[in-house]
């Protein structure tokens, strides 16, 4: 069920009135019941796997929490890891570890039979799991107590409004939400419906209209020139941040509606100074997770200078394969952890110069924030291309900058894209001065021309109509 459909809006505001006329003691049963009828709508076999996922780490989770030896605590909780992996090994990358064996055999020459396994991968199953693990792992590492309801840990792993693409919760903030009583509120109300309008725009206005552009350079890029393949690049990237970001707010918009508070995933990524604020910027639940769970275990940045490197490179890479079994997205990741490093060597030569003074100039950081931009931009050819050889196809021919100028569509859909993006650009520099706030807070515009703004953007949306694209993360 797709938040960018008339469908998803009925099943909300149906889900809004049960459960605002309940008892509390009933809501939690009524929300498990929803979530997964919105997760059944696309599948109900996965429906049971994400039931699996929820019941193993609930009962390791107890497990791990009453062990009476660490011994006992090790054996659960790897139970726990390896069994909660094990699905999304399978479904996600059983046929990537399979195809690059059979390659890696041919091209050392000895004979090996291509085979592939026939799978479907389940909607949002890189995010249901991590978020179900991190309970475990919490429990392990004592950060949280145990669960004793599985009702109420079901309901956690599979909370409609983030199922599907995140942000990805932890249990010490979405979990104990689930214990607290909400009463209809209709200024929380209003809220998380802005949010969702904004959302929707950048989804429908935005992004699908970018996407008709990016998508028909990117699916041939061989008969485009190098400049119809950097504005299709540029495109993408605002393509891709207007459909995850617009997912996001609507994830977060409606379950603010209901009376919980999800964590913020994006922060005006775009206007990062260095890749490692970008990081901190994009897709924050993702960040997080790999950062609390993997890099710091790892020994984070208290360690040598060479087990840093590999800390940083482990996560960048795992980064990247998360996001899906192909090695463009392994060599997307790889990118970002390479560009991390120069930013690392470069910042260290300018204190050795001693340029801290020109480091602090307005000029300075608007030149960083151009070409963290710009090296953003390029890491998403791999992560847009369909395969490694077209991103190398594309890099050269923008590198070469031949051909005719723009031909990637009607000058009407080009002339339009640019302008989306320029209001979104506007929008964001509002944000970024705290002229508007789209996260609940107050603006500091006129209220009519708040109200104004959103007129807007429903006569806009109306405009464009629903439509049936689903989000880039779902593959995810």
């Amino acid at each position: 069920m797709l938040f960018n459909s008339w469908q998803y809006v009925f099943f909300f505001l149906v889900v809004l009135v049960i459960y605002f006329s309940l008892m509390h003691k009933w809501r939690i049963h009524f929300l498990l019941i929803a979530s997964y009828i919105f997760y059944s709508v696309w599948s109900w076999k996965f429906a049971l796997l994400m039931f699996g996922v929820s019941v193993l780490n609930f009962f390791c989770g107890k497990k791990i929490f009453y062990a009476a030896t660490k011994k006992g605590k090790q054996k659960w909780f790897a139970t726990a890891l390896m069994l909660s992996l094990l699905p999304l090994f399978y479904f996600k990358y059983a046929n990537f570890f399979i195809d690059s064996f059979s390659n890696l055999a041919i091209f050392f020459d000895v004979h090996a039979n291509k085979y592939t396994l026939n799978v479907i991968l389940p909607v949002g199953i890189s995010f249901f799991t991590f978020q179900a693990l991190s309970y475990s792992i919490d429990i392990y590492r004592n950060r949280v107590g145990v669960e004793t309801s599985l009702v109420r840990f079901t309901t956690y792993v599979a909370f409609f409004p983030q199922l599907v693409a995140g942000p990805i919760e932890r249990s010490t903030n979405l979990l104990q939400q689930f214990y607290e009583e909400h009463e209809f509120d209709i200024k929380r109300f209003v809220e998380g419906a802005k949010l969702f309008i904004w959302g929707l725009f950048k989804k429908i206005v935005i992004a699908d209209r970018l996407s008709v552009y990016s998508d028909a350079v990117f699916n041939n890029p061989e008969a485009h020139s190098g400049s119809t393949l950097i504005l299709a690049t540029v495109f993408f990237t605002f393509q891709i941040y207007c459909d995850f970001s617009g997912y996001s707010d609507m994830a977060i918009g409606s379950a603010r509606m209901l009376g919980f508070r999800l964590m913020q995933n994006f922060n005006l990524p775009y206007l990062s100074i260095s890749i490692g604020e970008f990081w901190k910027r994009w897709h924050i639940s993702l960040s997080t997770w790999f950062s609390d769970y993997v890099y710091i275990p790892l020994g984070g940045n208290r360690v040598s200078i060479s087990r840093w490197v590999f800390n940083i490179s482990v996560v960048f890479l795992l980064s990247g394969l998360w996001h899906g079994a192909n090695w463009t997205f392994v060599i997307w990741g790889a990118l970002h952890a390479f560009y991390y490093f120069i930013e690392f060597i470069g910042k260290k030569i300018l204190v050795l110069v001693r340029a801290e003074d020109v480091m602090k100039k307005g000029y300075y950081k608007f030149f960083k924030i151009i070409i963290v931009f710009i090296l953003v931009c390029f890491a998403w050819i791999f992560f847009r291309a369909n395969s490694v050889s077209d991103a190398f196809l594309i890099s050269t021919k923008i590198i070469s900058f031949s051909g005719q100028l723009w031909t990637g569509g009607s000058s009407v859909t080009t002339v339009l894209s640019v302008l989306l993006i320029l209001f979104l650009i506007g929008v964001q520099i509002l944000q970024f001065n705290n002229k508007v706030s789209i996260y609940f807070s107050k603006t500091q515009l006129p209220s009519f021309v708040e109200w104004l703004s959103y007129a807007f953007l429903l006569i806009t949306i109306a405009l464009f109509g629903m439509s049936s694209n689903a989000f880039i993360y779902f593959q995810f």
